[in-house]
């Protein structure tokens, strides 16, 4: 008569003993994170240390910091991170103030709000390199672009423009692909405002500037935050772009950090030099990332209180 409740405490021992948590389910995603993004790295890092030169990987000397100390010494290379601020910061400019024109206008009752607001998203589907290839070749290219023909239209002269102007031609172009990205973002933002607050305003005989100004920028903070923590860590990685239209000329008037790291691992086989530049740039990019992560946990704990 008492075998039969031992043998059952035993079984529900052994089921207990044999029961997955969840910690150990995210394991396996864990591991293929750890393989596929932190290994990499590692490397990455453990050949910054030497110099390797694949015209030569049977000579790989251990330098220490020697290839940091040529990066953050040559004047070139300043300008190459100058050239990534400047157009990581241009393109974020732009997408903002043009997201939020575009989300304000969509969040009116316009005709045809759903079929433009597909359209304005599609040019953020397409791929970097076809974007760069179709602006370089359809629009800005001075004998049969569209820009050319408009221009020769209106009595003035084709412009090179990724010749004369490469930088500006970059932004546009790169602005032309995320502009979409903001606005869904501040539309989502602008769509969640409660109605009641505009119309207590609008009775109350606040303007459009002053409802603009102290109702709908406040409650639009956390969605601006949130494109701009998105776009800076996308466009401080912009490749495919450069790779496509200027190949970072002319000279170094485009070349970001990025494309530096092509440069220098592909087309001069110096993957010490280029391990030393990744580094750099995940450093720095975390660096940024983590204070506009702060100032985002901030702002969001300031507007929870």
């Amino acid at each position: 008569m008492t075998t039969v409740p031992v043998l059952h405490s035993q079984t529900q021992k052994q089921k207990k003993k044999f029961r997955l948590s969840p910690v150990m389910l995210i394991w396996p995603a864990m591991l293929y994170l750890i393989v596929t993004t932190q290994v990499p790295f590692f490397m990455t890092v453990y050949y910054s240390f030497f110099r390797y030169n694949l015209v030569e990987p049977g000579n790989r000397p251990f330098i220490g910091l020697t290839n940091y100390q040529r990066l953050l010494t040559d004047p070139n290379n300043l300008r190459v991170l100058l050239n990534t601020g400047v157009l990581a910061g241009g393109t974020l400019l732009f997408t903002l103030l043009l997201g939020a024109f575009l989300a304000m206008l969509l969040n009116r009752n316009v005709p045809g709000r759903a079929l433009l607001r597909t359209l304005l998203i599609s040019s953020f589907l397409v791929m970097p390199v076809v974007t760069a290839v179709v602006w370089k070749n359809m629009l800005l290219n001075p004998v049969f672009g569209f820009f050319s023909w408009v221009t020769t239209r209106i009595g003035g002269a084709p412009v090179d423009w990724l010749a004369h102007y490469p930088m500006v031609s970059l932004i546009t172009m790169i602005t032309w692909e995320w502009t979409p990205f903001a606005m869904l973002i501040l539309l989502t933002g602008l769509q969640s405002l409660p109605e009641d607050q505009l119309e207590a305003a609008r009775l109350d005989g606040a303007g459009r500037f002053q409802e603009f100004r102290h109702i709908v920028l406040p409650h639009w903070t956390q969605a601006i935050q949130v494109v701009v923590l998105m776009e800076t860590i996308a466009l401080l990685q912009v490749y495919g772009e450069i790779y496509g239209s200027t190949s970072g000329g002319p000279g170094l008037s485009t070349t970001n950090l990025p494309y530096f790291i092509y440069q220098k691992a592909f087309a001069e086989y110096n993957i010490g030099l280029a391990s030393a530049a990744g580094v750099i740039t995940v450093i720095l990019t975390n660096i940024l990332a983590f204070f506009l992560l702060r100032t985002l946990s901030r702002s969001y704990g300031r507007k929870e209180a």
